[in-house]
């Protein structure tokens, strides 16, 4: 990964590049105003500024919406009213008082029950964090199962879930395979890319053209999935 800069008119733009084997080249902005290309290994200088080129006003407005997201760094209060992602949907979180803490969705709700003051945050992200842990949990066993009916693999690595900064997976070995516990907040046909994307490490352990073959034949619209995976997630976040 190399640091560049593109400049256009008045803008001026620091981006990283990434040469690796693929046959497209894909454009993410993070919400640390970090600018992410990628492409062909055999991509000229010139294609890759003409590119650039045809995707300033795109990138300007990713830019300035992630530059609204910085000023109002999403600080949750767990209260209700506020919203959350869960599964790539938005619901409204609505705290009562009850005997037992739970939480449940209801039509659009997110609704939680805790037997403490309804706007103490502290104990409503915990109760919160607790339930996102258990269904993160039984989904991603479930997806994590289905995704590996497509692979001929006689001893499935261990799945384990945990929170990881920078990474939505990671294929560990052939034993192990870790899922970020931030996926539940994403769609499932992301969270079964994902997996997909873990799984084919088992057949190809580097990025090279191979793997992507392989993972275009497993998911045709990968890059469009990941594009919106990482939109959806790193913009709206969840906890």
């Amino acid at each position: 990964m190399t640091k560049h800069v593109f400049s256009y008119g008045k803008y001026n733009y620091d981006y990283f590049l990434i040469k690796e084997a693929r046959k497209t080249i894909s454009l993410t902005v993070k919400p640390d105003l970090s600018v992410v290309l990628k492409s062909p290994v055999d991509y000229s200088k010139e294609k890759v500024q003409a590119f650039l080129k045809r995707k300033w006003l795109w990138l300007e407005k990713q830019l300035t919406f992630f530059k609204k997201f910085q000023n109002n760094n999403g600080q949750k209060e767990y209260i209700s009213g506020e919203s959350f992602l869960y599964l790539g949907r938005q619901y409204k979180l609505i705290v009562r008082k009850a005997k037992k803490r739970q939480v449940k969705l209801d039509h659009g709700k997110l609704i939680l029950w805790t037997d403490l003051d309804t706007r103490d945050g502290k104990i409503n992200q915990r109760i919160l964090k607790n339930w996102y842990k258990e269904r993160a949990e039984l989904i991603f066993k479930s997806r994590y199962k289905e995704v590996l009916k497509g692979f001929d693999v006689k001893e499935a690595p261990v799945l384990v879930i945990k929170k990881m900064d920078k990474r939505w997976g990671s294929f560990v070995s052939n034993r192990k395979i870790i899922l970020n516990s931030k996926l539940i907040h994403a769609p499932k046909y992301c969270i079964d890319y994902v997996i997909t994307h873990e799984l084919c490490h088992l057949v190809r352990k580097k990025h090279d053209a191979r793997f992507f073959r392989l993972l275009e034949f497993k998911v045709p619209n990968w890059e469009k999935v990941k594009e919106k995976l990482e939109f959806q997630l790193l913009s709206k976040g969840g906890l």
